[in-house]
């Protein structure tokens, strides 16, 4: 076959540096660069809000009705369009001033006030949309849908579309980058979708009398698959399945784990230009500098320098485990060690961590909030890199913390168990204070021994997480549907 690669399009509510809230933005913006260095001719469809009303995009349609249902709904659409390796990445922006603001729309998925209200509306013109693009400008062999958001138009593809001949050979991949959120809404606004109600049924797209997008996805595809091979056995599991095991266990036969890449020219400690020194496996000695720097910039004292630095960067959400953190603070200060965390969410994850660094003022020093420098000088500074969570289905940080010799203590779950082993990092299985308590332990008492942690933090560090292994497998996925 040679390089006749199938043309890809990927349809997302998330792209980096366009709109981001998370990871998923990360994998829409590597992840089709690797796949057109393969060959690949790849279009990314997103809405046009946040950042991306900045963009260098053309207007390529002015105004493109997408039917849902027996009504339409007008869309203009962007494109911004690059050669990259062998293959292309076209990026296609769905404008509708009403839809995705962006005057009064401060976030994604919703503000303070919740989740926005036509967020079904929202999602189904970006699935059907991305249909249209294909017709018009872009022709799919494949359609790749991300999440919840981009779930139902394999339900559009194989019911509104049926007898359509430009799209009878195409087919659909469902990626799951977490199971815990799956775009549920009341049974009524179905027909808002443009869906027939004939759908709304156990089988299809019913969930516990409501709709559930995400597992629209999972029934209509033709394969699916997820961020770690861990995970892709997890979400099968009633313990992390959130209610949907049952029916993933069903589908299990097109159910893979693909485990993410990182971008290495963004995080890179030899290349870092946030960073107040770099360093390598080979020359370890800007490490220290960093540590330094970023005990001063946190403002906890220099004679911490001569302790184990514990890192957090995340989001501040349950998911992550920092009631365990929480449970075992005491403890953990009781010996002389320092924690830095960067991060913001839920207000009681918030109130915690300000509570730590006001019991232990010298100790403990936390910046709320998110700044992308920071991050990095954390990944760098820090010596350990704390990941306790409850499920993660694959994880960035404590792969960015191997890269940068910052031994990652993890929960043994997803991505985490996947990418991290006795030789580079300590693994806790049980989810409890006791057993992240022992592996912290554990770790600050090898720390001592400095030549083996030296040993340790090398062999993290030449580790290798990059997107080409990842795409290659998605090519195969590809081919194979």
């Amino acid at each position: 076959m040679g390089m006749l690669r199938s043309r890809v399009m990927m349809v997302s509510s998330e792209v980096s540096p366009w709109a981001k809230s998370g990871g998923l933005a990360d994998v829409l913006g590597a992840l089709p660069k690797a796949l057109a260095d393969l060959g690949y001719h790849v279009a990314v469809v997103v809405p046009r809000y946040m950042n991306a009303a900045d963009s260098a995009a053309t207007r390529v349609i002015d105004r493109m009705p997408v039917p849902l249902g027996d009504r339409q709904v007008e869309v203009g659409v962007w494109e911004m369009s690059g050669a990259s390796g062998v293959g292309s990445v076209s990026l296609y922006f769905v404008e509708n001033a009403a839809l995705y603001g962006p005057q009064d729309r401060a976030g994604l998925y919703g503000d303070a006030e919740g989740d926005y209200p036509d967020n079904h509306i929202r999602f189904a013109v970006l699935a059907r949309a991305a249909l249209e693009i294909s017709r018009h400008l872009f022709h799919a062999d494949v359609f790749h849908c991300h999440d919840w958001q981009a779930s139902l138009l394999p339900v559009f593809l194989r019911e509104t579309l049926a007898g359509d001949p430009e799209f009878s050979a195409a087919r659909t991949l469902l990626t799951i980058h977490n199971l815990g959120y799956q775009g549920l809404f009341d049974a009524p606004l179905l027909s808002e979708t443009g869906l027939g109600d004939y759908l709304f049924n156990p089988s299809q797209l019913e969930f516990w009398g409501r709709i559930n997008f995400l597992k629209a996805g999972i029934v209509f595809s033709d394969a699916i698959n997820t961020v770690s091979r861990k995970y892709a056995e997890e979400i099968q599991t009633e313990e992390y399945g959130f209610g949907l095991d049952g029916l993933l266990r069903e589908r299990s036969r097109v159910l893979s784990g693909i485990l993410n890449g990182v971008d290495y020219t963004n995080w890179n400690p030899a290349t870092d230009a946030h960073l107040p020194a770099r360093f390598s496996p080979e020359n370890l000695e800007g490490k220290r500098e960093c540590k330094r720097a970023l005990l001063n910039e946190m403002g906890l004292p220099e004679r911490s320098i001569d302790q184990p630095l514990l890192g957090i960067v995340s989001r501040f959400a349950t998911q992550k485990g920092f009631d365990l953190i929480g449970e075992i603070a005491p403890r953990i200060f009781e010996r002389d060690v320092c924690l830095v965390a960067l991060g913001n969410g839920e207000l009681r994850y918030e109130t915690l961590f300000a509570g730590l660094q006001a019991d232990f003022p010298d100790k403990v020093t936390v910046k709320l909030g998110f700044s992308d420098p920071l991050a990095h000088r954390i990944e760098a500074g820090s010596d350990i890199f704390l990941m306790p969570s409850q499920y993660e289905p694959c994880g960035l940080n404590q792969i960015y913390s191997l890269k940068y010799g910052t031994v990652p203590v993890v929960r043994a779950t997803g991505g985490l168990d996947d990418t991290i082993d006795e030789s580079t990092g300590f693994k806790f299985a049980d989810y409890n204070g006791d057993a992240l308590l022992a592996a912290v332990r554990d770790a600050c008492q090898a720390w001592e021994n400095h030549n083996q942690w030296e040993a340790r933090m090398v062999r993290g560090m030449r580790r290798d997480f990059s997107w080409a292994p990842s795409a290659q497998a998605y090519s195969e996925l590809y081919e194979r549907l």
